[in-house]
């Protein structure tokens, strides 16, 4: 219990502590882990809805039992979350280290995740508008900006996919999930540790030499950017052998000059030029953060404000400059 306690306070200079919940609260709150209140799993374990006493809705995050890793990752997440304060990032209220596994409450984000609305349960759901896409890419941005340029030290996420973007009740991005983070080292500009992520997502330089940078979510969140542009998973078999990963689908297509094919038809339907264009400019953002090297890559600052920019000609605006031609701007 002592040592949960030190890993959860250690390093922590924001003086923001996250609050220590009872046993006792987080049974009635889940209605002690009722499976009507249960959300969903993952590699970290469970996750309940809850009510606390006050009526605030919560997500509750246990870890698996026995499984020691799992409960590192989670105080991992608790330890860094309680020290971060952004309003694209899902809210750590507290945690509770009494019971046989350590135990993480957060604010409780009504509507699902990203890739469920793209290609999940509520894909069935009228898709996700244009304008929407472009505005859940800015906020997953501004959070991944958050962690690696604001956070001191930084963080970096290391699992950036569309199952870890939460949408709110007006489908706003919140980034969650950060069980596999680790606070960047002041002095080192990479971290050495053994590969973790998600298939489809994972950065090849990080995958090849171990190295952690700010880049690596670089090309995770590219990865996102594809699906909002596409609507298709990040690695699906049923594309064809040379297709399964979306980010080699759509840069072949990309190099074909035939990008709008891979479009979401759903997006391509009644679509003005405008929009049209904005989808090309999201499509080579997404190619910039998909580089082989690093190097190579914009900062997540970068790409925010690209993100920004690219809204603001969707909205009708400012002129677009695609390979230093200026298209004409048509007001929405």
């Amino acid at each position: 219990m002592k040592e949960r306690e030190e890993i959860l306070n250690a390093n922590n200079s924001s003086g923001r502590s996250a609050k220590n919940f009872t046993g006792r609260e987080i049974k009635k709150a889940t209605g002690n882990f009722s499976r009507s209140n249960f959300l969903g799993s993952g590699g970290f374990g469970e996750v309940f809805k809850g009510t606390l006493d006050d009526g605030t809705p919560v997500a509750v995050k246990c870890a698996k039992l026995g499984n020691t890793k799992s409960t590192e990752q989670v105080l991992n997440e608790v330890r860094i979350l309680s020290q971060v304060n952004h309003r694209c990032l899902v809210r750590l209220l507290g945690c509770c280290v009494e019971l046989d596994q350590p135990i993480m409450v957060y604010e409780f984000i009504p509507n699902g995740t990203l890739y469920e609305h793209l290609h999940g349960q509520r894909a069935s759901e009228p898709p996700l508008p244009w304008r929407r896409r472009l505005a859940i890419a800015r906020q997953t941005a501004e959070g991944l900006a958050y962690l690696h340029s604001s956070a001191v030290p930084a963080i970096y996420h290391r699992d950036v996919k569309s199952s870890n973007i939460l949408l709110d009740e007006k489908h706003n991005a919140k980034v969650a999930d950060f069980g596999l983070s680790r606070l960047a080292e002041t002095d080192l500009s990479h971290i050495s540790t053994c590969a973790q992520g998600t298939l489809g997502y994972l950065d090849p330089e990080y995958y090849r030499n171990y190295q952690l940078t700010d880049k690596s979510d670089v090309y995770s969140f590219g990865v996102v950017l594809l699906e909002l542009l596409t609507s298709q998973k990040a690695i699906d078999f049923t594309r064809g052998a040379d297709d399964v990963n979306l980010a080699v689908f759509v840069k072949r297509r990309m190099d074909e000059e035939r990008l709008m094919d891979a479009v979401d038809k759903d997006l391509l339907e009644g679509a003005t030029q405008l929009s049209m264009d904005t989808m090309k400019a999201l499509g080579f953002l997404a190619m910039g953060c998909l580089e082989e090297r690093r190097q190579n890559r914009p900062s997540m600052k970068e790409v925010t404000e690209e993100i920004a920019y690219i809204i603001s000609i969707e909205a009708g605006s400012v002129e677009l400059s695609i390979g230093g031609d200026t298209l004409d701007t048509i007001p929405l």
